[in-house]
């Protein structure tokens, strides 16, 4: 069975846990809903007001951004075929980046990991591909989830703050960065990386939930990640669409949303996608006259789900 007709029929099986969201916040017409022409994958939040809050937004991301290769791992741990600059290219703009120290310099440098898997790249790859798309598209803002990766050889422990300033400082990366305890608005962030910090530290940046597995929410973010324990990777499906619902009741939000598509349980990365994947577009499709924003949205293997990134991106235009 080829792989448009397998997602068909899954597309076709989809069951989401949601109804639709009521007529009280005003309709948008088909014409609203159209993005400018102007608004390329590469381009996009450029055509977007300075005065749009990022909280005001619906943003899609990747999972495990630098894991490309099974080779660095296994299949398992495979969650994206596109690099890290194909991904801007195509218009993702939430970065999920699991690092550690790197083999030989645990002082002063971030190897990139899945669990205990070194991902064949360093903090500094990503560094450099980021800021050099930034550099040729200034209107952009990238969004980083940067994580204490647990579980490798090459473990810093509590020094992860201290080598993450060798970067900002030594390094001369600082400027790269808008760190701030406030979701900011595009004029802000333009043309930088705005750091969500999953590391013990005392700064004042966005921090990421604690918790694990689950709806987990702080003064900064209310975020869906249950990436395990379901009976069947499709009935990932509902949590999305039920983060989705959350943030449809709750336009007004002080919190940054965040709805992980991905899971982990059940199948390698690339089969759930297929599972979960179809549901969440239908979902999409079938609000797509309603004015609404729905959050960050990382996803495992966009490439494989197209229809899915560029309904998030034209959702801005709502």
């Amino acid at each position: 069975m080829d792989l448009s007709r397998r997602r068909l029929i899954l597309g076709a099986a989809a069951v989401t846990a949601t109804t639709l969201a009521p007529a009280a916040l005003v309709p948008a017409t088909a014409h609203a809903a159209v993005r400018p022409a102007s608004a390329d994958p590469a381009n996009w939040m450029a055509a977007l007001p300075d005065s749009r809050s990022l909280l005001r937004m619906t943003i899609p991301g990747t999972h495990d951004s630098c894991c490309t290769d099974p080779n660095n791992g296994t299949e398992w741990s495979h969650t994206q075929n596109w690099g890290l600059t194909q991904q801007l290219q195509q218009g993702v703009r939430f970065f999920d980046i699991r690092a550690n120290g790197l083999e030989g310099h645990l002082g002063d440098a971030f190897g990139i990991y899945h669990a205990a898997f070194y991902q064949g790249m360093t903090f500094g790859d990503v560094l450099l591909q980021s800021a050099a798309f930034l550099d040729s598209h200034p209107g952009e803002v990238l969004l980083m989830r940067l994580k204490k990766e647990n579980g490798t050889r090459n473990d810093v422990g509590a020094n992860f703050k201290n080598v993450l300033n060798v970067y900002l400082d030594q390094k001369g990366w600082r400027s790269r960065f808008l760190l701030t305890d406030r979701v900011p608005t595009l004029g802000e962030a333009r043309g930088k990386i705005v750091l969500i910090a999953q590391f013990d530290n005392d700064w004042p940046v966005l921090q990421w939930p604690g918790g694990d597995n689950d709806f987990l929410s702080n003064q900064y973010i209310k975020l869906q990640d249950v990436y395990q324990g379901l009976s069947w990777p499709s009935k990932k499906t509902a949590k999305v669409t039920q983060q989705f619902d959350n943030a449809f009741y709750d336009q007004d939000s002080a919190q940054l949303y965040i709805n992980f598509t991905s899971y982990a349980g059940g199948g390698w990365p690339k089969v759930n996608a297929d599972a979960i994947m179809p549901g969440v577009q239908s979902y999409l499709r079938a609000r797509l006259t309603e004015r609404t924003h729905l959050g960050v949205v990382p996803m495992d293997f966009p490439d494989f789900h197209a229809d899915t990134l560029r309904t998030l991106i034209d959702w801005n235009w709502h």
